[in-house]
């Protein structure tokens, strides 16, 4: 039976219902949940997760499972001791664990009458606009269909420049790309704790915004050694889903039927902004910076308080190497970053305009002169960080 689609324009709760009475839900696995080095595939792990969610989807819910796992299943069956550290050898891997993974999934799901697909993402795929609306129509009808997608990242064929990163940060693309109601992001720790848990740290159950989280200390990726993320990386995505809509909950994958029925685990995430559009999201969390720009104090308010497109006669100073259509950072003279944009003009073009209308560039240089630097749909502020030093 297929599940409606999520309401428009509903206010979510700002409790823990929202997970037992959710339409669309988002899931996120860690690879250390699902697979070992020395055993591959975890079959009591994942029939385990399989089944919560099997129960969870025959109630009427849409479950995405955003699922890592292809380069550690890939591990064992190609005599690998540890995750490799190049690219050829993980995208080996994943060729090879993908499919062992989605069997799995197929059998584990397939107990319990419901079918599952393989969605493959790159991050290309959620920053151009013609392909990331084929990818919500393509998730969009399997979920009508009944179908659980199983995303992961594409590995076989990303490359370091165009990588998410990590899954988490995936699944938060995706539940903002679907219209979720909730993200859930499992891993091996139950909880976000106020320091290490083994030195007696006291569990955190509500995230209401960054002020909760300051002085916190998180972890980064953990013992396995088969994952790439850690707490880190699921407070970031969380962070980022819950200021852009959507709740956020971050738990064990033990807890994902407790988690899923509403219940009192994990950290609860609450929504503290409105959506945004995930090109921008992409932009603002995940975008590869290949440079910035300066600007002067009057572009900066028209930037900041008033939301405008970035023209050269604002502009300063152009620092890195780009071409037309990478992001750079918006920065203030001292520093500041105050926005990330996607450029119209390469590094080498940018010099020459700096100061200038569009129309004596456009007199001057031809009509192809006269547009933004940085159109405003292109554009997202950023919270206010000092970054003197651009490291690029």
């Amino acid at each position: 039976m297929a599940a409606a689609a999520p309401s428009e324009g509903t206010e979510p709760a700002s409790d823990r219902s929202v997970l037992a009475n959710a339409r669309r839900i988002v899931v996120k696995v860690g690879s250390s949940s699902l697979t070992s080095i020395k055993g591959g595939i975890s079959e009591e792990s994942l029939t385990n997760l399989a089944d919560a969610l099997a129960a969870k989807r025959n109630t009427g819910a849409e479950i995405i499972l955003v699922s890592s796992g292809a380069i550690a299943a890939g591990l064992a069956p190609l005599g690998l001791a540890k995750r490799p550290r190049d690219l050829a050898t993980q995208q080996a891997a994943a060729s090879v664990g993908q499919g062992l993974l989605m069997a799995r999934y197929t059998q584990a799901f397939g107990a319990h009458g419901v079918t599952v697909s393989q969605v493959l993402l790159t991050a290309e795929d959620l920053m151009r606009r013609s392909q990331h609306a084929n990818a919500f129509r393509a998730l969009n009808r399997l979920l009508n269909l009944g179908v659980v997608p199983v995303v992961n990242e594409n590995d076989t064929v990303a490359t370091h420049e165009i990588r998410f990163g990590d899954n988490d940060r995936l699944a938060a693309l995706v539940a903002h790309l679907v219209r979720a109601d909730a993200l859930v992001l499992l891993s091996d720790v139950d909880s976000l704790y106020d320091g290490p848990p083994a030195h007696g740290a006291k569990r955190i159950p509500l995230v209401e915004g960054p002020q909760d989280l300051e002085g916190v200390s998180i972890g980064k990726a953990g013992k396995a050694g088969v994952g790439t993320g850690g707490m880190l990386t699921k407070v970031e995505a969380a962070t980022m889903a819950a200021g852009s809509g959507i709740h956020a909950l971050v738990t064990s994958t033990p807890n994902a039927a407790a988690a899923l029925r509403g219940e009192d685990v994990g950290t609860w995430f609450t929504v503290n902004g409105a959506r945004k559009p995930v090109r921008l999201l992409w932009l603002a969390h995940i975008a590869s910076v290949q440079g910035r720009l300066v600007l002067d104090e009057g572009a900066v308010r028209a930037v900041r308080h008033h939301r405008t497109s970035l023209l050269p006669a604002g502009i300063s100073a152009v620092h890195g190497e780009f071409e037309a259509g990478d992001a750079v950072e918006i920065a203030a003279a001292d520093g500041t970053v105050v926005a990330r944009g996607l450029v119209n003009y390469s590094s080498a073009e940018l010099p020459r305009m700096l100061g200038r209308t569009t129309m004596e560039l456009g007199e001057e240089l031809g009509s192809g002169y006269e547009r933004e630097v940085v159109h405003v749909d292109d554009l997202v502020l950023v919270r206010a960080v000092r970054s003197p030093k651009l490291g690029l």
